[in-house]
């Protein structure tokens, strides 16, 4: 857990970069932007199950999410941000505000 929280933790949209471009292509697929940013339902799934239930949730409301919810609506944000729908994110498309 404490590597996930170290990886989100970053300065500049080029060290965002970086980090989630695993392989050193200097773009970022959907397989990557979904691993990097699914370090927060991992952190708040406390009991594994894969399920983030209503007390594992912000504020302890809401209906719970299922890991591959999860990882589908994170897909559906990659695809938006992929302005010029190449299925890649540029530095310039991850500091783009949200679409």
């Amino acid at each position: 857990m404490a590597a996930g929280m170290a990886q989100a933790q970053v300065a500049d949209t080029g060290s965002y970069l970086q980090r989630m471009d695993t392989d050193g292509d200097g773009r970022v697929s959907v397989e990557e932007y979904v691993q990097w940013m699914m370090y927060a339902f991992e952190r708040m799934d406390r009991n594994g199950d894969g399920v983030l239930s209503a007390d594992e949730l912000p504020g302890g409301k809401g209906a719970p999410i299922t890991r591959e919810q999860q990882r589908q609506t994170l897909m559906q944000r990659f695809h938006k941000q992929d302005a010029n729908g190449d299925g890649y994110l540029s530095a310039k498309e991850l500091s783009a505000p949200p679409r």
